[in-house]
């Protein structure tokens, strides 16, 4: 349900506090994601050095991100009223001490261990900095506002990767995982001293137990359970791609050298365009056709990787990308402005389900895709992704049948 109130002002675009804020968020975002998917450019080194599968070394990625899934809902319902900037800071640089740790790992297990409480502590990062910057900042320079941060987590998510995928190369994966969390250290300070002092009110406190109404209002929506599900069935094709990509590379017939591997992650910067590109496509033709599409190319770069050719691989790579991000791009911002129609719905609670079939697919889905991988090698990968995005089809068709409400397609 949606409620008026007085003109909220905020931060105006050019001022020096919107500035602040907006270098401060780059900060949050490039730290977060640094953290998250380091180790995915890891992988086929933890496997090799602790003798296990694929699937297990998996568990490095799939640990932090299942550790996230769990605890985003809650943590992100009740901790905006413990004080945005304080949680903020504080859940920056615990993640951060605890990457610093993380090369210390004298076994696997610890090392997944260590990472799930990455993802515990980074659990309330992602809606959290969203609510500071739409309290913070005016509202007709909100989309800037918010385009920074989101540009913090592409490059955090990439850079990431490409850091720790040079340095091993180099010095192995411990010193690797140093400099992740050094890196990650810069970053919560320099987040720190440059955000300006929160001008908005505190959010009222949320205890847990009154969570319950607003998680069943949203379920109840038969809409939004599809974008729940397309969520995490986006998520679980995509990252089993990227995951298991540098193994098959690295192998032959390929043979191509670790810091060489790290490269295809570049691929992320289609995705910036297509998040962008999607957007657009959908205000003109309407969502639903533009996520069919989306995921249908997705499922075309999926193929088009099979044959054992560099160019082909790395073109359907990219094709993929596309896909995911546009149909991510599509279906996240369609969960918002669904919720904001419903007669009881939260913009705030449904954005954190997504989040959580979102990161829930990337820690089931990635992991159960190594299980593929293992057994099926590459074409397995991608008749295991083909089901997963039929499936996620097969969902955003039947969004066709469901009844909006209001404005909300």
């Amino acid at each position: 349900m949606t409620t008026t109130g007085p003109a909220r002002t905020g931060h105006e675009r050019g001022t020096p506090a919107y500035r602040r804020l907006g270098a401060a968020m780059w900060c949050t975002g490039l730290a977060t994601f640094v953290l998250v998917y380091c180790v995915q450019a890891l992988l086929p080194i933890f496997a090799a050095e602790f003798d296990v599968s694929s699937s297990v070394a998996s568990l490095a990625l799939s640990a932090t991100t299942g550790a996230l899934a769990l605890a985003i809902v809650p943590l992100s319902a009740v901790v905006e009223s413990w004080g945005r900037t304080r949680v903020m800071t504080v859940a920056l640089a615990v993640s951060a001490a605890l990457g610093v740790l993380a090369p210390l790992a004298p076994t696997f297990g610890v090392l997944v261990a260590v990472r799930a409480l990455q993802g515990v502590t980074l659990a309330a990062l992602p809606a959290l900095a969203m609510a500071h910057v739409t309290r913070e900042v005016a509202p007709r320079w909100l989309g800037g506002a918010v385009g920074l941060l989101i540009a913090g987590n592409t490059i955090g998510g990439l850079s990431g990767r490409l850091v720790a995928a040079a340095v091993a190369d180099v010095a192995g994966w411990r010193v690797a995982l140093a400099v992740i969390g050094g890196l990650s250290l810069l970053c919560t300070v320099a987040f720190r001293v440059l955000l300006p002092p929160a001008t908005a009110p505190a959010a009222p406190r949320v205890r847990l137990r009154d969570l319950g109404g607003p998680l069943r209002a949203q379920l109840a929506d038969p809409g939004l359970r599809c974008l729940f599900g397309i969520a995490f069935l986006l998520m679980g094709a995509f990252v089993t791609v990227y995951n298991y990509l540098g193994f098959r590379l690295l192998a032959p017939p390929f043979g191509l050298p670790a810091a060489l591997v790290g490269l295809v992650f570049l691929g992320y910067l289609a995705g910036t365009w297509a998040s962008t590109a999607a957007g657009r496509l959908g205000d003109r033709w309407g969502r639903r056709k533009v996520l069919w599409a989306a995921v249908l190319v997705a499922v075309l770069g999926a193929w088009v990787t099979v044959p054992d050719l560099l160019v082909t691989v790395l073109a359907g790579l990219l094709v993929v990308t596309i896909g995911f991000f546009a149909a991510h791009s599509v279906a996240s911002s369609w969960v918002g402005r669904r919720a904001s129609m419903l007669p009881a719905g939260s913009p705030a609670v449904a954005s954190s389900l997504y989040l959580l079939g979102y990161y829930a697919g990337s820690s089931v889905g990635g992991a159960v895709g190594g299980i593929a991988y293992d057994h099926g090698g590459w074409f397995g990968v991608v008749g295991y992704v083909t089901g997963l995005l039929a499936v996620a089809l097969v969902l955003a068709l039947a969004l066709r049948r469901i009844t909006a409400p209001a404005a909300a397609t």
